[in-house]
């Protein structure tokens, strides 16, 4: 028997065949993988002298999944997947699945076409189809179904997310946990396995009921997405079909899926997201050990609990022993030992052990650069100091600094201990050491970093604020703040605009404006009607009423009658006559206006490539990630189409408009 086909090579062990799959990193599934464990298999078939099958990874995993660039093709290269289980299950000995690392989507497949599975305790196992714009496609729901009850399943589907085998183990889809030893164990449990195929085994049922309640509640969580709604089908499919039936529908319904613009945007993404990780790697590792953390408000206290839920010890410095009383009682949400990592005083002296300092008081130049000014001189030279400041000039707070060097932003995205992404951003006199203690923090937040230049509000709240003033402007023209956010929730964004602005607080938004109001030029349309909800007093969900109304304890946004006079009275003084706006005109607007002002940012070079805009935007700001972030969405509308919504972006707008280069979006 030939031992070696490329990454695939079968190794003896006794009278048991080990195939040991070796497509460094992370042993893909590629069609050479593929390719290498058919012949693996029909090899072992034909030896007489072999009793038993393992299948385990050369690395750290079994099989982490699909390599994603093969899906972008309108047909899969040969052999597919299904192909290779169905050997597995003809297998005439008993094969046997060792499972270690990641073993997600079609290692988890190729797993549950295996007769025992054999796993390392750290291992970790999922079905991450759904969260890519599909569904599992090669049996992970038929042959998931004769182990797992219907709600149970579709949980684990819709999820989409790895779950530790110590759980799966408990639900029955593994059937042996090992600490070490992984090839022993399952060479052993090759000689001692007998076959049995999973698919040919009734699937499981639950208490009646339960299924639907499952699929209600998932939906309303995840939303009723093609691949939710998919994954429900298909379990549901194969509780009532015989199992051939149901696997060709489950591999249908992928690859429609797969073949479709939400799976193409989700694919994007993943690629992004991996570019930005990789573009965010330090050149030098910093070990950051304490961070100093001055402002003890909303975003300091949670920039506290996120370095201190990674692990860090933190000093929190504010002037205020009542903000730092609130913002302990904050940080100890981390867990019992959070505590014993804070140390928070008055005195900046307590940051003199510090390898990271994050400023995060108020957002006002003056006091920003004042405060970077006296920790410099407590911390060791040329520490870097970092401002979480979300629209100030870090040139020009640096300018201030007797080292500029040592000076850039570190901007948080609320909440600070749950976001998913930091913006930093790089200014032209900061050093790479500097940058480089801030990458090695974020890569300990297990946060992705976005690497931005400067200027006034970076990229995310730049392209926000854009965002934000055309769905003002919308419901200036006709709309109502409700309209407008319905119609961006049914093409997914996480919030509406208007609720997300009563949860921040209006006034935020309104010292930024007055920043910005001496540079504004008079001829530039100007939406006056979240400065009339600011001057009486209406803050947001804080002050009991913004755009919405708000009841003591509850933060649903109710209807007011209150905003929509003083809307009537902003379109009176501006001489507008409302009409009636439509769904469609709200999204095309609203969208292709945060679009072109990606577009404008990358021209200028504060953002890199359009994937960082597409991350940054979907991870931190609420983008629907079904739509592959604002770059994507326009990249993909027709040009001719996204050149006419261009135009009439122009038309609403006005003096002033500046269209972007839609070439620079893709």
């Amino acid at each position: 028997m030939s031992g070696d086909r490329g990454p695939v090579r079968v190794e003896r062990d006794g009278d048991v065949a080990v195939v040991v799959l070796d497509n460094p990193p992370v042993n893909a599934s590629t069609a050479a993988v593929r390719a290498g464990l058919l012949d693996a298999l029909r090899a072992t078939a034909a030896d007489e002298t072999v009793t038993g099958v393992v299948l385990i990874g050369a690395g750290k995993h079994l099989m982490s999944g699909s390599d994603l660039r093969e899906f972008s093709v309108d047909e899969l290269p040969e052999p597919q997947l299904p192909e290779v289980l169905a050997a597995i299950e003809a297998h005439p000995r008993p094969v046997v699945a060792a499972l270690s690392g990641a073993t997600l989507g079609g290692g988890l497949e190729l797993a549950l076409a295996c007769d025992r599975r054999v796993a390392l305790a750290d291992c970790r196992v999922g079905l991450p189809e759904v969260g890519l714009g599909m569904i599992p496609g090669a049996g992970g729901i038929v042959r998931g179904l004769r182990l797992l009850e219907p709600d149970r399943l579709l949980d684990l589907v819709v999820a989409a997310e790895p779950i530790p085998v110590g759980v799966v183990g408990e639900l029955g889809l593994v059937d042996e946990v090992v600490t070490d030893r992984l090839r022993d164990a399952a060479v052993a449990a090759a000689r001692s396995t007998a076959k049995r195929v999973l698919s040919t085994l009734p699937p499981r049922t639950g208490k009646p009921g339960l299924f639907e309640e499952t699929a209600r509640r998932l939906i309303s969580r995840h939303g009723a997405t093609p691949g939710v709604l998919a994954a429900a089908g298909a379990v549901l499919a194969a509780t009532a079909l015989p199992a051939t039936a149901a696997l060709r529908h489950e591999r249908a319904e992928f690859t429609r899926l797969r073949r479709g613009p939400e799976a193409a945007a989700r694919r994007h993404l993943f690629f992004a997201r991996t570019a930005v990780a990789r573009a965010g790697r330090p050149k030098a590792g910093r070990p950051i050990r304490t961070v100093g953390v001055v402002g003890a408000g909303t975003m300091g206290a949670g920039i506290a609990r996120a370095f201190v839920s990674a692990g860090a010890d933190v000093a929190l410095v504010d002037r205020d022993p009542a903000a730092l009383e609130r913002a302990a009682d904050q940080v100890a949400r981390a867990g019992r030992d959070a505590a014993a990592r804070l140390r928070t005083g008055t005195a900046l002296d307590l940051l003199s052990d510090a390898d990271l300092v994050v400023e995060a008081v108020v957002e006002d130049h003056g006091v920003k650069a004042a405060v970077l000014g006296e920790v410099a001189g407590v911390v060791r030279p040329g520490l870097p100091l970092a401002t979480n400041t979300s629209y100030l000039d870090i040139d020009a707070l640096a300018a201030t600094a007797a080292d500029p060097e040592r000076v850039l932003g570190m901007h948080f995205l609320a909440p600070a201990h749950r976001t998913g992404v930091l913006e930093v951003v790089r200014g032209r006199a900061t050093s790479q050491d500097a940058l480089d203690h801030v990458l090695s923090a974020a890569r300990l937040l297990g946060k992705l970093p976005v690497i931005v230049g400067v200027c006034d509000g970076f990229v995310g709240n730049r392209i926000f604020s854009a965002y934000r003033h055309q769905c003002e402007l919308l419901v200036e023209e006709g709309a109502t703040p409700r309209q407008v956010d319905e119609a961006l929730l049914d093409v997914g964004v996480a919030m509406g605009p208007f609720a997300v602005a009563d949860m921040s607080g209006l006034d935020v938004a309104w010292h930024a404006r007055r920043r910005r109001d001496a540079a504004r030029d008079p001829r530039e349309r100007y939406s006056d009607l979240a400065d009339r909800l600011v001057e009486k007093g209406r803050l947001g969900q804080k002050t009991g009423a913004g755009w919405y109304r708000y009841v003591t304890g509850d933060r649903t946004p109710y209807d007011d009658p209150a905003t929509e006079v003083l809307i009537a009275e902003a379109r009176a003084a501006q001489g507008i006559t409302p009409r009636e706006i439509g769904t469609v005109e709200i999204v095309e607007r609203v969208l292709t206006a945060t679009a072109n002002e990606a577009a404008l940012v990358l021209a200028e070079g504060i953002a890199t490539r359009p994937g960082d805009i597409d991350v940054l935007m979907t991870r931190g700001y609420g983008f629907p990630e079904r739509l592959g972030g604002p770059c994507h969405w326009a990249a993909t509308r027709p040009p001719a189409e996204y050149a006419a919504a261009l135009q009439r972006l122009g038309a609403a707008l006005g003096w002033g408009f500046r269209p972007g280069d839609p070439d620079l979006l893709s």
